[in-house]
């Protein structure tokens, strides 16, 4: 069952509800004005609109194209406003379309679905009927309210993005070997596309706020003044939170870096040690390995064993101390070199 409603915004009493488009705006022609709202709307739908409200084709052609990026266009019957809306949810970023007409005698909107085939805009029925005192002063207060309706969803995905992008830093501080800089990415892809978004609409709305819409009245030009300050100070912070998504993958790579650095150091002061132990144990090895060739005689005979053996010991160990203190004493004097260039 279709979603679209057809309403007629009288001057005076509540507003009357059609089953199409053309009775709305046959009814509006005398009282009000009539607003047509659709959801996920085929293109024989919104081509009727062409002839009955005067629609240019190249916008109707718009609304059915998914990857336009927010504008403002003027016709001399209308003005067409394409905004994106942000929905959050389980950590995926949908940013989808609501397209708008605006003239003298009919507000158009149309919503299309999200991923999960809901509409954009579900609840915007019921804020018009809440506020049908202010609605009934004209097409711009029912835009007014479909902005702000679109502005408050935006600050609701940009505060899901913020949570998360804080517990993506404390992850980080407590434990960088285990974090995932995917993550990173993606809050930097995502911000990307919020930015990119925002400064055409901050665009859009300076445009209105400059009265270049003819079609919107001069006295709620204060309202959207306030969506435009709302849209201005999100765009602030999308680049602020860029400028943490650098900061953090900078952190990152420095953090990745000490430990690589840690564990080179100690593979360093391992193979120092061994090299250590290796240098001294060589000499003695070799005096061993040719003391050992002779059995038990030894150089100085085989009478001479039991003062032989323990002399050659004795100075195999004096040779191993030797050698030692030579080469701790090297090392200390290369170390202090190297202190004295750093400084």
């Amino acid at each position: 069952m279709s979603s679209s409603f057809f309403y007629q915004i009288c001057n005076n009493g509540p507003p009357k509800r059609f089953e199409t488009a053309v009775s709305a705006v046959e009814a509006a022609e005398g009282n009000g004005y009539a607003w047509l709202h659709y959801v996920g709307p085929t293109r024989k739908e919104l081509s009727g609109l062409v002839e009955l409200l005067g629609l240019h084709p190249l916008s109707i052609e718009d609304c059915l194209d998914d990857n336009q990026i927010p504008k403002i266009d003027d016709f001399p019957e209308s003005t067409f406003i394409l905004f994106n809306i942000f929905e959050y949810h389980k950590s995926v970023l949908e940013v989808g379309e609501v397209n708008m007409f605006i003239g003298d005698k009919f507000f158009v909107s149309i919503s299309h679905l999200s991923s999960m085939q809901q509409p954009y805009l579900g609840e915007i029925q019921r804020i018009i009927e809440k506020n049908i005192e202010r609605v009934r002063q004209g097409p711009s207060y029912v835009m007014h309210f479909i902005l702000d309706y679109i502005v408050d969803h935006k600050f609701v995905a940009i505060e899901a993005i913020e949570d998360e992008l804080d517990d993506a830093e404390g992850a980080l501080i407590s434990s960088p070997a285990s974090f995932k800089p995917a993550e990173l990415i993606r809050f930097r892809r995502y911000l990307l596309r919020l930015r990119k978004s925002l400064f055409h609409e901050r665009e859009i709305l300076n445009k209105i706020c400059r009265r270049d819409c003819r079609f919107i009245s001069e006295q709620s030009i204060y309202h959207y003044r306030d969506i435009y300050d709302h849209l201005v100070r999100f765009y602030e912070l999308t680049e602020s939170y860029r400028d943490i998504v650098t900061s953090l993958m900078e952190m990152y790579l420095s953090m990745l870096n000490n430990d690589m650095a840690r564990a080179a150091n100690e593979t360093n002061a391992t193979v120092r040690r061994l090299t250590l132990i290796t240098t001294i144990f060589m000499p003695l090895t070799l005096l061993a390995g040719i003391g050992g060739m002779s059995e038990w005689s030894m150089i100085t005979g085989a009478d001479n064993w039991r003062v032989s053996y323990p002399g050659f010991m004795l100075g195999m160990v004096c040779l191993g101390m030797a050698s030692y203190y030579f080469l701790s004493r090297l090392d200390r004097k290369r170390t202090g070199s190297m202190r004295n260039r750093h400084h």
